[in-house]
């Protein structure tokens, strides 16, 4: 996803080297990379709360999970809240 900014047109005409025009394609190749990471990131957070919620639905506590995990009960907690905040959206 990429905005417009407030500038309109292409930066081409600013770049002033082959050296600006490798800088360039490497920020924009870390910028996907970031964008990729934070969409895994997303993934798997949402699996780590369905993983939760089973084992929480067959009878662990919060302070079950927390200890196996070596996190607080509040940390469960957010992470519990974080999922259902999610799913309001």
């Amino acid at each position: 996803m990429t905005t417009g900014g407030c500038h309109s047109g292409s930066m081409s005409k600013h770049i002033e080297s082959p050296q600006h025009a490798e800088l360039i394609a490497k920020v924009k190749e870390v910028r996907a990379a970031a964008i990729e990471h934070t969409r895994l990131a997303q993934e798997l957070a949402r699996e780590r709360r369905r993983l939760i919620d089973t084992l929480l639905a067959e009878g662990f506590s919060q302070a079950d999970l927390a200890r196996e995990l070596g996190v607080t009960r509040q940390a469960i907690q957010k992470m519990i809240a974080a999922g259902e905040d999610r799913q309001r959206r």
